[in-house]
């Protein structure tokens, strides 16, 4: 049930009960009226709208704006009608208007529906219209109208609290049951499809020729096999086409989603969407290419996790171009308070000092446009760390505060 709900029902029961108050006053005054008949008249429409409109305050789905526009109108008719009906004397004596406090009822049905602005909005037009009724600003008045405007809005913030508070428990909710089912399926996968996988990549390897290359994509499939279940992120490698069909068949429909958008084909008009990073860096991973990650998800908007994703795309390809098609790499995904940091490691020959400002000169612009030039576009730094005979590593680093300024543009 929402958390919301019992102000509805309490919302219900307020506007019975202040109904049945206002009507004992006018009953007891009934004789002090100016013109009583009148007086009757609105008091019999309020009945009847309150019992006609019963259910409509009993949930957020019936209680329409058109029902709250219209609610508040017949409030506001009431206090303007008073002093038609009623004597000057009794209404400088600050005497009840005709809907008395059930007035409350209308603006509290805002408070719920909208939150503390449209709460604010509806209690200024109570006080316009009480003021207008009173003459002036009479302390009293002044007073009680204050004590309306505060709490109307103080009850509407803290339905906007509530809702947020609903929000955030349904995802932790959702959360837990991924995590949960992706444990189940690791477990069931573990004892099974993994362990034939890692038996065919070896046998493969032992046995040579064409069974060595089958048993090479057994150990991509295992590799990716690992990585969709632990983080539920990654897109299996593309098979050869043969093969393609029984992928399909294998995939599960009924998985649960994942609770951060993946953005993995982030368009322009995305771009200040938030997306996992993770995603993005995920499909790299394969039997040359490790990558480890955080266990919650690293978002950013979109435009700059495809920024990011990209850099490492281009540190990959230097590895593949000048390490050699044997070289190994491993990929370090880093959240940090203030940065969010990507390390591109390899174990190839690794990069003679000045080799990447003679490239510059000599105008192969590769590493300073691909990788440098986007993290400048991003506030951030790319650096490398190599030694002839000992690899190269590449940092990647964005500030956080610069993705948000880039994020607002």
């Amino acid at each position: 049930m929402s958390v919301e709900q019992p102000l509805w029902h309490a919302l219900t029961a307020y506007r019975v009960l202040t109904l049945i108050y206002a009507l004992c006053l006018f009953v007891y005054s009934f004789h002090d009226y100016d013109r009583p008949l009148g007086a009757a008249a609105y008091m019999a429409v309020l009945t009847v709208w309150t019992a006609l409109t019963f259910r409509m305050v009993s949930s957020a789905e019936r209680c329409t704006r058109r029902f709250l526009i219209g609610d508040l109108a017949v409030a506001i008719t009431g206090i303007l009608l008073t002093p038609l009906v009623d004597t000057h004397d009794r209404i400088a004596e600050g005497t009840p208007t005709l809907p008395s406090i059930w007035t409350a009822g209308a603006v509290l049905g805002f408070a719920i529906k909208g939150g503390w602005r449209w709460a604010a909005w509806a209690s200024t037009v109570v006080c316009a219209a009480n003021i207008i009724e009173r003459g002036g600003f009479a302390q009293d008045t002044v007073h009680m109208l204050m004590l309306v405007w505060v709490a109307s809005v103080a009850i509407g913030y803290v339905v906007e609290v509530a809702r947020a508070s609903e929000r955030t428990l349904a995802r932790a909710l959702r959360i837990e049951a991924a995590t949960r089912e992706r444990e189940r399926l690791a477990r069931d996968i573990h004892d099974s499809v993994l362990q034939v996988l890692a038996m065919v990549q070896r046998r493969g390897a032992a046995i040579g020729g064409e069974a060595a290359e089958l048993g090479r994509m057994a150990g991509e499939q295992e590799i990716a096999l690992r990585s969709l279940v632990a983080t539920g992120l990654v897109t299996p490698p593309r098979a050869a086409p043969d093969d393609r069909h029984d992928l399909d068949d294998a995939t599960d429909p009924a998985s649960p989603p994942d609770p951060v958008p993946a953005c993995a084909d982030a368009l322009p008009e995305d771009a200040a969407e938030p997306c996992d990073l993770r995603a993005l860096i995920a499909p790299h991973a394969g039997s040359q290419v490790t990558f480890s990650e955080p266990g919650a998800p690293v978002v950013l908007p979109a435009a700059a996790a495809g920024e990011l994703a990209a850099a490492v795309g281009a540190a990959l390809d230097n590895v593949r171009v000048h390490a050699g098609d044997g070289a190994r790499a491993w990929i370090l995904l880093e959240d940090e308070p203030n940065a969010v940091m990507v390390t591109v490691r390899d174990d190839g020959p690794g990069i003679p000092e000045g080799r990447l400002a003679d490239a510059e000169r000599e105008g192969r612009l590769g590493v300073a446009l691909s990788i440098r030039g986007r993290l400048r576009d991003l506030g951030g730094t790319a650096e490398w760390i190599s030694a002839p005979g000992q690899g190269t590593e590449v940092e990647l680093t964005v500030p956080k505060p610069a993705l948000n300024a880039k994020d607002r543009t």
